[in-house]
């Protein structure tokens, strides 16, 4: 950081980095500054003139986002130079600014989705002038089609450019651009295609007027209608901060919020838009299967069932948690099964073999925001840009700033940055050691070098292997060292970490996923328990089925017994995301029909049992869940390079050969990876829209 500058803004003096643009100078002294374009997290573009405040002694007024303080210079006689922000002059500007803005902004306020957030209604309220001196013909631009998500009335847009600069620097697809100038000046996408990127919703957040909405959100409320919670997030495993909006028990919207060390401001399309899949596909009552049927059935006569069913050998009896599940149904599931003596039990629904005692073998250590002090990132069996977004936007951020080199061992997927394809195979990672060229050599002369292990990687055969060979590479290449640990893992799943902190794995003797599986096609396993279980593409052959789930999806599917439960926007839960934070979701809205939270299920199971569990209500729950396993205490935090001097990657996994099949990504279509998802009308759409791009991609591939 530069020295610190003097300087004298509306009468009182202050010092700020000289770095510091003169919007935020006079931010820090107190002052209110408008701003249209101008953007914290964009480059600064200094086109709207909102911003214009008086430097004395200038000849005009100066556009303060776009001067930086070491630019100005003293008086005369030595003093820091003047600002004024709510002089004569500086009125008068914002005022012309203002009107020259409305000219062509069309009168849609009363039928405009933006209506009561809008930045120009409200700036215009505050610095506009009462009357217009234009008496010309407003100017009419075509809507432009940016897809399923983004719905476009351009006649409003204003020429911001937060949406160009957004789409082309944080999501990194080069997608919407400004055509012609003047008054023809038009944003608009290229060839009048639809959006590619995962993150195109957040332009309808940057938007400072009606230009660009939320398509599926079109009509449905106004803002001061709606019902706002802080929540969590569980798309993926990143748990970003979102706010949810619901309006007579039903979600109507999905917002970000800001939280510097996950998820910045932006949120992915799939957090974003998912909202409609909560309401579709719903179970909203117990079901029983009988004569092939599933029908209808009273809590009673469902728990009094599956008590039957778990009354058996505890060696006949598994359970299964899913990706989706918050820490306290699993932490109930997990009590439960050990009251019955049940060992086969595992949240690893993919197969992977990872977890144990040493914590940083399983957590993406180096943290999201740590992401950025990097400078060589080797990927391997992942594809951040689908199964962490948000994850990917801070490599992207990295990469932007310079001096970041990044290799990728698996498929060559079309990321956000420019990478050294190394290989497709396991054994390319211990061949990385030994290289004297490009990537390797960057990467062994690397002061912060990252690894990044997808989980389709370690839920291989040779998963085990892939995880060893990984952690000896960490290990020669100085990836941990104290105050450094450069050893992550890239889960997709949002209740992995929680799952494998509590311990929800085999006990001694159990059996892991594939194992169960395997067991109930041989009538080893009778009985087996999906806890929102619903991406095991296992039938478990004549084993009884019992699903707790929120939707009629996989796992219901193939259920003899359905117990309906809350979704993530319908309780109040703890998560656990891939950097091993801690985190509280919020309920918004009520449980839909009969369906309960899954704690609460498993409560009322145990009465049915006769293994009652400790604890009548969640607060109980989360003091015995905290007393077993501690980690959960510290809400919050993330672990980050604590203990990195006392931690050995090497020692992870197992020795042997790893195999010779390319590694892939645990995520082939982005809109589609869990059961909510499924249920979405909006991500269908997307993910059709996805994939004729996709086959117009290899079309033209072809013919080249």
């Amino acid at each position: 950081m530069s020295e610190l500058r003097k300087v004298n803004i509306d009468g009182k003096e202050i010092e700020v980095p000289g770095e510091y643009t003169l919007m935020q100078a006079c931010e820090e002294a107190g002052a209110e500054i408008p701003r249209f374009c101008y953007h914290e997290r964009l480059s600064i573009a200094g086109n709207c003139r909102m911003c214009l405040v008086e430097w004395v002694g200038a000849p005009k007024p100066q556009a303060s986002c776009a001067l930086q303080v070491n630019d100005l210079r003293p008086n005369r006689d030595g003093t820091p130079a003047n600002i004024r922000t709510n002089s004569e002059t500086v009125k008068k500007a914002r005022e012309g600014v203002m009107e020259f803005l409305l000219i062509n902004h069309p009168l849609d306020c009363p039928i405009c989705d933006q209506g009561g957030e809008c930045d120009l209604q409200d700036q215009a309220m505050a610095y506009g002038r009462d009357s217009s001196r234009f008496e010309e013909n407003k100017r009419a631009v075509d809507d432009k089609f940016m897809g399923p998500l983004v719905n476009t009335i351009m006649t409003r847009c204003i020429q911001c450019t937060r949406c160009v600069r957004f789409v082309t620097e944080v999501a990194g697809v080069e997608e919407i651009g400004l055509a012609s100038r003047g008054e023809d000046a038009e944003i608009t996408t290229y060839l009048e295609k639809s959006l590619t990127s995962e993150l195109s919703g957040n332009v309808i957040d940057l938007c400072p007027v009606g230009a660009l909405t939320s398509k599926p959100y079109a009509f449905n409320a106004r803002p001061w209608e709606l019902e706002s919670t802080e929540s969590i997030d569980i798309m993926d495993a990143v748990g970003s901060n979102i706010r949810v909006d619901s309006r007579g028990g039903r979600v109507l919207r999905i917002m970000p919020i800001i939280n510097e060390e996950v998820n910045e401001e932006w949120i992915s399309d799939k957090t974003r838009f998912v909202w409609d899949g909560l309401a579709r596909q719903r179970l909203d009552q117990p079901y029983i299967r009988e004569n092939g049927k599933l029908r209808p059935a009273g809590w009673d006569e469902a728990l009094s069932l599956a008590a039957s069913k778990l009354s058996g050998e505890p060696e006949t009896i598994a359970a299964i948690a899913g990706d989706l599940c918050d820490a306290e149904g699993m932490k109930a599931l997990k009590d439960l099964m050990g009251s019955l003596g049940v060992r086969n039990i595992d949240c690893r629904q993919d197969g992977s073999l990872i977890g144990g005692s040493e914590r940083a073998g399983y957590l993406f250590n180096t943290t999201i925001a740590g992401t950025e002090q990097a400078d060589a990132i080797l990927i391997i069996g992942a594809n951040p840009r689908l199964e962490a977004s948000l994850v990917n936007t801070r490599i992207r951020k990295a990469w932007i700033a310079g001096g970041l080199s990044i290799g990728v061992i698996g498929e060559a997927a079309e990321l956000t940055y420019d990478y050294e394809h190394i290989g497709d195979a396991p054994a390319d990672i211990a061949a990385l050691a030994d290289g004297k060229k490009g990537f390797a050599k960057a990467f062994k002369a690397a002061k912060n070098p990252m690894i990044i292990i997808g989980s389709a990687a370690l839920a291989r055969k040779d998963g085990a292997q892939i995880l060893r060979a990984a952690g000896e590479l960490a290990k020669k290449s100085g990836c941990v060292r104290e105050g450094w640990n450069g050893f992550n893992l890239l889960h997709s799943a949002a209740s992995r970490v929680a799952g494998l902190d509590m311990g929800f794995v085999p006990g001694q003797g159990g059996l892991s996923t594939n194992e169960i599986a395997q067991a109930a096609k041989q009538d080893a396993v009778k009985t087996v328990y999906l806890l929102g279980a619903d991406e095991i593409g296992a039938d478990f052959g004549q084993a009884f089925v019992i699903y707790q789930g929120s939707h009629g999806d996989n796992g219901a599917h193939r259920a003899d017994l359905i117990l309906p439960s809350a979704a993530y926007t319908e309780k109040d839960g703890l998560y656990t995301n891939l950097e091993g934070r801690v985190q509280m979701g919020s309920r918004a809205v009520p449980p839909k029909g009969e369906a309960k939270e899954d704690w609460a299920i498993i409560r009322a199971l145990s009465t049915h049992c006769d293994r009652v569990l400790p604890y009548d209500s969640l607060s109980e729950l989360r003091e015995k869940l905290i007393a077993d396993h501690p980690v959960f205490g510290g809400v919050g935090v993330a672990p980050g390079a604590q203990g990195a001097a006392n931690f050995d990657p090497s020692k992870l996994g197992a020795s042997g050969r790893v195999g010779t099949d390319p590694l892939i990504s645990s995520v082939t279509d982005f809109y589609m990876t869990n059961p909510i998802a499924r249920a979405s009308d909006v991500m269908a759409q997307c993910s059709a829209q996805q994939s004729e791009l996709g086959d117009e991609t290899n079309l033209n591939k072809a013919a080249e």
